[in-house]
């Protein structure tokens, strides 16, 4: 259940019981695809970095080691040791960025996996059930993300077909949810809003989802592509017609300035990959901008990442240490800097959260990006 406890313009700050905890809102949630953040994160690193939500990828979890493996352990909590909410992307997006040879028909999607090259199908009612087996907190409906590029009747027909999609998910999480060796009986199901950068499309659409009634709503299928420009010109059109009682999530976005803009357009919840890529390669976000540790000029530099910064690098490590780490491959150089990028992030939606509680989130933002362009 989602309540919205005040806002700033279009700007929300919420909160949202879940089974497994009440999330606040705005959040970002840490991408864990494969049930683990990449850069050795353990489960206690996650606690101490002040994560809300772990996201996890239905169509990796299925090819390896398998959402019936999973479910033989309890679920995706107890196999990862998680007591806290777990998102479960529906493996739409991976299906037609990563398979080769897929072919897209009504029922769903015949694929070869990216792995061993088995064949897969994949339909709304086979992602339910990985993700019911995955038991996590909250399942996203299967869809297809099309390109950014493709024309206007693709992108329509797309679009109807993942509404018709949305009804079977909707029926089968139903159906799911009531049977008696179901883990998580209280799954919730979010909906994907579609339309690649065509608004009346995404207007349109938007409407369509709101009448299911679902427990929240996500705004797919941007940051593939289009300018940042778009994405908010999107967002600012097709946000206001998704119901403002149920969280938006804008999903694989983006930079701290994508989520603060997105936050100021209405969106609660995000996910996205650049913390943990970026730091994995020695680019870390600081209140001053992005810094990249190979650069020469931090080979004798004795300062934390970010001074002030309460992370588990800065409170103990130098930048010209972790510098070594990363130069000679050691794996604490990336796990470090992985942790000081989602601590970063996690701590940016505590000082969001905050803003809005105090009604200054307008100020806080313009002041944070000034902050962030000084390097």
């Amino acid at each position: 259940m989602y309540r919205l406890i005040k806002q700033e313009g279009r700007a929300k700050r919420g909160e949202f019981t879940t089974v497994h905890g009440v999330i606040q809102t705005p959040v970002f949630m840490n991408v864990g695809t494969v049930a683990a953040i990449k850069g050795a994160v353990s489960t206690e690193d996650l606690e101490q970095i002040k994560t809300q939500v772990e996201l996890s990828n239905t169509y990796h979890l299925h090819v390896r080691p398998g959402d019936k493996l999973i479910k033989e352990f309890g679920g995706l909590h107890k196999f990862m040791s998680w007591d806290k909410p777990i998102l479960t992307d529906s493996g739409g997006f991976q299906v037609f960025s990563l398979a080769s040879l897929r072919k897209i028909k009504e029922e769903g999607v015949y694929f070869n996996s990216h792995i061993d090259g088995r064949k897969i199908f994949m339909g709304p009612e086979e992602s339910m059930q990985i993700q019911s087996n995955l038991a996590s907190t909250i399942a996203m409906a299967f869809d297809e993300c099309p390109s950014s590029k493709a024309d206007r009747n693709y992108v329509q027909a797309s679009v109807d077909r993942t509404t018709r999609w949305l009804l079977r998910c909707k029926n089968e999480m139903t159906r799911l949810n009531s049977l008696e060796d179901t883990i998580n009986n209280k799954q919730m199901l979010f909906g994907i809003n579609q339309g690649a950068i065509f608004s009346d499309i995404r207007i349109e659409h938007a409407k369509r989802i709101s009448e299911f009634d679902l427990d929240g709503y996500a705004v797919g299928g941007l940051a593939v592509g289009e300018s940042h420009e778009e994405m908010y010109y999107i967002l600012e059109e097709t946000v206001p017609y998704l119901p403002k009682d149920k969280p938006t999530y804008l999903m694989g976005v983006g930079t701290p300035a994508n989520i603060l803009e997105a936050v100021e357009r209405g969106v609660d919840f995000f996910d996205c990959v650049y913390p943990t890529r970026n730091g994995r390669h020695g680019h870390l976000y600081t209140n001053s901008g992005k810094i990249n540790l190979f650069n020469a000029k931090y080979e004798l530099d004795d300062r934390p990442i970010e001074p002030g910064c309460e992370c588990q690098a800065c409170k103990r490590y130098s930048r010209g240490y972790i510098r070594h780490l990363l130069k000679a491959k050691e794996m604490l150089g990336m796990r470090l800097c992985v942790l000081h990028n989602l601590y970063f992030y996690n701590t940016m939606m505590e000082e969001i959260r905050d803003a809005l509680d105090k009604g200054e989130f307008a100020v806080y933002k313009k002041r944070k990006l000034e902050g962030m362009s000084q390097i």
